[in-house]
């Protein structure tokens, strides 16, 4: 069995005590065996072993709300607000993708997230063509949990993405059954309805009833946009959350993107149902979409955790920017103290993995949990000094992607010295490049 020795570093292990420890961590197969201050005597000739002097260990960032399929689009739908978005440029682009082109860009942003310090993301992929990026998650090491989009109503959608109710659910299923669990359940499979505007009633309840079924998440979108909240109390007479609580889908297995616009009915639902609730804030300031109320949300006891959604809409993937924004953000409305920094990294880590009920597993350095973590080092102008400050600020506050340096998801180290060992850097940049001149080439008013 593979082992690793992780020696002489800072660990900041977020477990319940938030214990900070100064030495080794030691790594057997996919799990993390002994955490102390001295393991060398643990170790095997074979083992091998990474001197972090002056570095420091982190569990992995878990994201809960990212578009792989959109990492293709970056820089191409900017400076609009939602609805514009989505259907003047975003589905547009998805329709017109193929299995090449979903591919790449899920590889795109699988080594952007890799190289950033995230370990697992719950993805939502595109109508068509989940198959590639599935393909691409099981090569790049990643831990996800994500699915196929479902849309079955829409008058403005480009007919490639318009499903009916059957194939939505038939495709679905066939998705799951195949990648689900998938390497002792790096992969899972999460049923993903786009957002109650594009989608049916008899989908959402199909969704709802599969959920339960199979005990997998629902991957959502909820309450972004004043006018898609106008949308569904049309279609629907309710509000999102009312709604969904409505037909039975607001449950524990309910993880919703955005949530700005709640009114306190539905922040009563959601945290009497323990729906999960997913805080973008680079997208939701990019898109003029508002922003979401954590700071009320996470003191009503609502489980809140951090992603970037998608490229085209934040144009990065990057952690430390969605950290560093939640914990501004509603400073001026609540106070400095309203989010302080081991807050927001503890929405950043084990906050996620409780999100996707996996708090047992990942989310924080611990014996006997798995191998999911980064190295970072804090050596560098923009971090220091370094003697007198919380290592928890200076990760929220001053730290970049560019200073991770190694990056291990079930043992398994995916990038070393800013290097992926699973991801082939090159090919991957020449044929994001060529995907998105052919994608553009087929739409000549997005050219």
């Amino acid at each position: 069995m593979e082992s690793t020795l992780i020696k002489n570093a800072e660990i900041i292990t977020m477990n319940e005590s938030m214990d900070i420890i100064y030495g080794d961590l030691f790594i057997e197969g996919k799990q993390i065996k002994k955490i102390g201050e001295d393991l060398t005597e643990v170790t095997r000739p074979e083992t091998k072993v990474i001197d972090a002097q002056g570095k420091t260990i982190l569990p992995g960032f878990v994201q809960t709300h990212i578009h792989l399929c959109q990492t293709l689009f970056r820089g191409q739908a900017d400076d609009m607000e939602l609805m514009d978005w989505l259907q003047n440029k975003l589905w547009p682009l998805e329709a017109a993708h193929d299995s090449e082109s979903l591919y790449y860009s899920a590889m795109l942003g699988l080594g952007e997230l890799i190289q950033g310090g995230t370990t697992t993301v719950v993805d939502m992929e595109t109508v068509n063509h989940t198959e590639a990026a599935f393909q691409a998650m099981a090569k790049s090491g990643i831990r996800a949990l994500s699915g196929k989009v479902m849309m079955d109503l829409g008058d403005n959608l480009p007919p490639q993405l318009l499903e009916s109710t059957k194939h939505s659910v038939e495709h679905s299923v066939q998705l799951l059954e195949k990648w689900h669990g998938h390497d002792g359940r790096r992969l899972q499979y999460a049923f993903c309805p786009r957002f109650v505007v594009s989608c049916t009633e008899n989908l959402l309840t199909e969704v709802r009833d599969l959920s339960h079924f199979y005990n997998v998440l629902v991957h959502t979108h909820a309450s972004e946009n004043k006018d898609e909240i106008r949308i569904v109390e049309e279609q629907r007479g309710m509000r999102n959350v009312e709604y969904l609580d409505h037909i039975g889908l607001a449950n524990e297995r309910l993880v919703l993107a955005h949530c700005i616009w709640l009114n306190e009915r539905e922040k009563q639902i959601i945290k009497e149902r323990n729906v999960k609730v997913t805080h973008c804030p680079g997208s939701n300031l990019k898109l003029a979409s508002g922003i979401a109320d954590v700071y009320g949300m996470t003191e009503e006891g609502i489980q809140v955790s951090l992603g970037g959604d998608g490229a085209p809409c934040n144009n990065t993937l990057n952690m430390f920017q969605e950290m560093k924004l939640a914990a501004l953000l509603p400073k001026p409305y609540h106070g400095p103290t309203a989010m302080p920094a081991e807050k927001v990294l503890k929405m950043a880590t084990i906050g996620g993995a409780k999100a996707v009920g996996l708090e047992d597993e990942i989310g924080s350095l611990e014996e006997g949990k798995k191998a999911d973590l980064f190295m970072v080092n804090l050596k560098k102008f923009h971090s220091y000094p370094s003697e007198t400050v919380d290592p928890i600020s200076r990760i929220v506050y001053s730290a970049s992607a560019q200073d991770v340096e190694m990056t291990m998801i079930n043992g398994d180290i995916v990038m070393e010295e800013r290097k992926l060992t699973h991801i082939d850097e090159e090919e991957v940049l020449t044929k994001s490049n060529e995907s998105i001149k052919r994608l553009l080439a087929k739409m000549p008013s997005l050219a």
